[in-house]
């Protein structure tokens, strides 16, 4: 549970520095983010999950 708890810090650490210093960049992607598809949507989604079990699995080994 800590792991998790780290890890959801991380994603708001990151995302809040994203929004802090590109503003502007980050809500013209949100305003493309309405035109893509949801189904591309959906498999860009799971393949960043993927990606990042990826990644934790092999951090962790």
């Amino acid at each position: 549970m800590h792991d998790f708890l780290d890890a959801i810090g991380l994603v708001l650490v990151l995302e809040g520095v994203f929004y802090g210093l590109v503003p502007n960049f980050a809500r013209k992607l949100a305003e493309q983010v309405k035109a893509v598809p949801e189904p591309t949507l959906r498999i860009a989604g799971l393949i960043s999950v993927a990606a990042g079990v990826g990644i934790v699995w092999l951090v962790r080994r």
